[in-house]
Formats: structure tokens, C-alpha cells, sequence
């Protein structure tokens, strides 16, 4: 019996090192966004369509340090005036990474900042941007996977002309490549 528990014990250790040694040290995202951006104080909602693009390095199985930028275009009617702007980020921060297999479910911490512009109605600002959430992958192969969603709240400041702080919901979905 105590042989059985010993070979058990050194098959999981070789097997979580074999896994550790599968783990890629970079991949790269791309693929679609909804934001439903809000701002705080005020009735004002947009909904946006856009994209976002990541690079991951993972010094170790676990852990990533992502670097995002994302842009996100939409609009509202408010009291009969339309209004069209741009978002742009930019954020860097920790992925933890939970490699289950076929599954890849993940959690990240981003912090940056943020370009909005709506034109001639409000003008453009620049502040600071903050976005956590998570997500899950499917591996589709070794070198390819499908990022299935990714669901985060993204929090921008900007000046006054924008009322300073913005509430966001960002749903994504793309392909995500490992190196």
C-alpha cells in the first residue's frame, strides 16, 4: 500500500511538471468588444463595438504580464441629439492563468489609461483606466485557442467634459495564438 501511495505520488509530480513545462511563454490575443459605457451622475449610456489586442508573457505556468490596447466606436440619442465618440485604452498589468487542459480560465488586473473623443459635441479627453476581469480560452491546438469570453468592468477617469468617472461593461471574444 505504501509503494502504491509513493508511485502515486512521484506519476502526479512528474505529470505537474510536464504540464508546467507545456505552459507557453507568450500568446497573443485579438478579437471583438462590446462596451456598455455609463457615466457616473448621469443617464447617459452608450453601447460601442470595437476590438482589443493583447500580448502575454508568462515568466511562469501560472502567472502573465499583459500588455492591452482597445479601441471601441458608438453613440447615443440624448434629448434628440446624437452623439458618436471613440474610446482608445491602454493597460498593462498580472494575468493569473488556470491551465485545466482543453480549458484555459483566467483572471487579470489592467491598469492604463484611456482616449475618448466625441468630435465637435464634448471634445476629447485623456485619464486614467482600469480593467479587471476574467475570461475563459478553448485550445484548440497546441499553438491556437479560441478566447470563448472575456468579461470585465472597465473604469475610466476623464476631465470634467465627461463628468470624470465612467462605469464600463466589456464583453470580448476572439483567437488568442501561443508561442
Amino acid at each position: 500500500m505504501k509503494r502504491w501511495a509513493l508511485w502515486c505520488g512521484v506519476m502526479l509530480l512528474t505529470a505537474v511538471g510536464a504540464t508546467a513545462q507545456e505552459a507557453p511563454k507568450v500568446e497573443v490575443f485579438g478579437g471583438y468588444s462590446f462596451v456598455h459605457a455609463t457615466v457616473s451622475g448621469t443617464s447617459f449610456t452608450a453601447n460601442m463595438n470595437g476590438g482589443s489586442a493583447a500580448v502575454s508573457y508568462n515568466p511562469v505556468n501560472w502567472l502573465g504580464l499583459v500588455a492591452e490596447v482597445g479601441g471601441y466606436h458608438g453613440g447615443q440619442n440624448s434629448q434628440g441629439v446624437g452623439v458618436n465618440g471613440e474610446v482608445y485604452t491602454f493597460l498593462f498589468g498580472p494575468k493569473t492563468t488556470f491551465r485545466l487542459g482543453r480549458f484555459t480560465p483566467f483572471v487579470q488586473t489592467l491598469f492604463g489609461g484611456a482616449h475618448a473623443s466625441t468630435g465637435s459635441v464634448y471634445g476629447s479627453s485623456t485619464g486614467f483606466a482600469m480593467a479587471t476581469g476574467g475570461g475563459l480560452d478553448c485550445n484548440l491546438t497546441q499553438h491556437v485557442g479560441v478566447r470563448i469570453v472575456e468579461a470585465d468592468y472597465v473604469l475610466t477617469t476623464l476631465n470634467d467634459t465627461f463628468n470624470n468617472r465612467q462605469n464600463n461593461a466589456r464583453i470580448s471574444a476572439g483567437v488568442v495564438f501561443r508561442w
